[in-house]
C-alpha cells in the first residue's frame, strides 16, 4: 500500500549566457534557486535541493545558496544531491554545514558522494588534493566524508594554545559551530549496491539518483529497488541510533497544458540506457512524461519509487521559476494524489 511520500526538487542550477535560457548567469541561478525553494515551500512539496558541479556553468558551492533559502524559508528541507567530496576539506565542510544548518532552523539534507563525470581532469587537484599512497580518487572522497562526519557530533581533538586569543574552555577543541542533528541529516549517493552498502555501515542516508552500476542487466528501477534492499538490509546490521531515509531522482512532467506539450511531447520519454561511464557499464533510468492519468499508472510500477521514502524531481531551471513552480504544482496536484503519496 503506498504511504505519504517526501516530494522534492532537484535543480542543477544550469546558467547559459543565451536569450533562450530564463537563467543567463550565475547570479540567475542561484537567486531563481532560492525562489524556487520558496515557491515550492508555498504549493506544499517538502524538499529543495540542488546539484554541485565544479568547473561548469551550475551551482559551484551549495553553502551560501541553502544559508540564503533557508533564511527566506521556514518549513522544507534544503539539501543537496550532491556534493564531491574529493573537492572537500573536512573541516571547512562541517563547519560550513553547521553554520548553514543552524540559519535554516535544523533543515538541511545534505547528500554527498564521490562525484560524477567531470568537466576537467583531476579537478580535485586545483583545489589542493591528492589521494594518499594506495588511494584512489574514490577512497580519498570517502576518507573526506569519515573525518568530516567524525567532527560534526562535537568530537573534541584540537590541541588548545596555551595562550589564545579568548579564554578555552578545558581539554581539547571542538569544531564550531555545531548543530544539532545535523549527523543524522548526511545522505550518501550510492552508485553501485556495494556503496550503498558502505553508507549503511557510517550511518548516512541513501541518496540514489537516475545513474547506477548496471550489475544485472536489469530494468533500472529493479535494479535501484534490490539497490535499496541492500542498503536496508545492511543498516539493520547496525545500531546507529535512528531510523535511515531513502531518496531517489526522477524526471517526471505531467503533461497539463498546451505549454507542456511544447516543451516535453515531442521528445518523448525513451528507454532506460546503458553505456560506459568512466569505465564502468552503467544504466541510466527513463524519463517519465505523460498526462496526468497515464503517469498515476506508469509509476506505480516503478518499484524504486515505490521502496523510497524521499522522490526528488530533477527541474530544468532554465525554464525559469514560475514554469518550475507549475511542474512541481503539476505532480503535486494532479498525480501524487492518486498514488496515495498526498
Amino acid at each position: 500500500m503506498s504511504t505519504r511520500k517526501n516530494i522534492g526538487f532537484l535543480s542543477f542550477g544550469h546558467w547559459t549566457p543565451h536569450h533562450s535560457s530564463a537563467t543567463q548567469s550565475a547570479a540567475d541561478a542561484l537567486l531563481q534557486g532560492i525562489d524556487l525553494a520558496v515557491a515550492a515551500e508555498e504549493l506544499g512539496a517538502d524538499g529543495a535541493y540542488f546539484r554541485v558541479h565544479h568547473f561548469a556553468r551550475q551551482l559551484g558551492t551549495p553553502f551560501p545558496l541553502l544559508a540564503a533559502a533557508g533564511a527566506k524559508t521556514s518549513r522544507i528541507e534544503l539539501g543537496t544531491g550532491v556534493i564531491d567530496m574529493r573537492y572537500s576539506n573536512p573541516m571547512t565542510f562541517a563547519e560550513d554545514a553547521a553554520a548553514a544548518d543552524l540559519i535554516a532552523g535544523g533543515r538541511l539534507q545534505l547528500g554527498l558522494s564521490r562525484g560524477a563525470p567531470e568537466q576537467v581532469i583531476d579537478g580535485w587537484k586545483y583545489f589542493g588534493f591528492e589521494p594518499g599512497e594506495h588511494e584512489t580518487d574514490a577512497d580519498m572522497a570517502r576518507r573526506h566524508t569519515l573525518d568530516a562526519l567524525g567532527v560534526m557530533t562535537g568530537k573534541q581533538f584540537a590541541r588548545p594554545n596555551p595562550r589564545p586569543m579568548f579564554p578555552n574552555p578545558p581539554g581539547l577543541l571542538a569544531l564550531e559551530p555545531q548543530s544539532e542533528g545535523l549527523r543524522e541529516r548526511i545522505w550518501w549517493g550510492a552508485g553501485s549496491d556495494a556503496t550503498a552498502r558502505w553508507a549503511a555501515q557510517h550511518g548516512m542516508n541513501l541518496m540514489s539518483s537516475t545513474l547506477k552500476d548496471d550489475e544485472t542487466g536489469e530494468p533500472f528501477h529493479v535494479q535501484q529497488r534490490k539497490q535499496i534492499e541492500a542498503y536496508r538490509e545492511e543498516w539493520a546490521k547496525h545500531d546507529h541510533g535512528f531510523e535511515p531515509r531513502v531518496s531517489v531522482s526522477r524526471s517526471i512532467f505531467a503533461i497539463t497544458t498546451e505549454q507542456d506539450k511544447r516543451y516535453f511531447l515531442a521528445s518523448g520519454d525513451g528507454e532506460d540506457q546503458f553505456g560506459i561511464i568512466d569505465n564502468t557499464r552503467s544504466v541510466f533510468g527513463r524519463s517519465y512524461i505523460d498526462e496526468p492519468d497515464m503517469l498515476i499508472d506508469r509509476l506505480r510500477h516503478d518499484e524504486a519509487i515505490q521502496a523510497a521514502d524521499t522522490l526528488l524531481l530533477t527541474v530544468p531551471n532554465q525554464l525559469g521559476v514560475d514554469y518550475n513552480a507549475h511542474v512541481l504544482d503539476s505532480i503535486l496536484t494532479h498525480v501524487a494524489p492518486g498514488l496515495g503519496w498526498r
